[in-house]
């Protein structure tokens, strides 16, 4: 089966005229298409979703869709996600939500957009 060419990115890739350090969206979605090479992916900042100061980027979710997932089990899936953004995880990365979909498995699901996240219970959030 023949898919479509990729589809575009959601994250501002960094410009040769915007000097600025990039963000830790940023950074992730780098790292896995640079180790991906995926035809969809998306990157959600949901920091503000948990109890963390504002401007935390502490939590992500990612939909990646690659080829490179092919006969893959799930965990390993999540393994070589993790290993990408190993150094975001080292330094202060907290929690990241792993959508990791072969392009058959994204078009049979209707190709769309990552699942909704559950609302967080954690810290102060947790019902009395």
């Amino acid at each position: 089966m023949r898919y479509p060419e990729r589809s575009p990115f959601l994250y501002p890739f960094p410009s040769p005229l915007n000097e600025a350090p990039m963000n830790r969206k940023a950074r992730i979605a780098e790292f896995l298409t640079n180790g991906l090479n995926p035809m969809h992916l998306e990157v959600h900042d949901e920091s503000q979703m948990h109890n963390v100061p504002e401007g935390a980027e502490s939590h992500f979710k990612v939909l990646a869709v690659s080829e490179a997932f092919e006969g893959q089990k799930l965990i390993e899936r999540h393994r070589r996600v993790n290993a990408l953004v190993r150094d975001e995880l080292a330094k202060g990365l907290h929690a990241l939500s792993i959508h990791a979909w072969t392009p058959q498995e994204w078009f049979d699901k209707g190709g769309g957009a990552a699942p909704a996240s559950p609302e967080c219970l954690g810290g102060s959030k947790q019902a009395n």
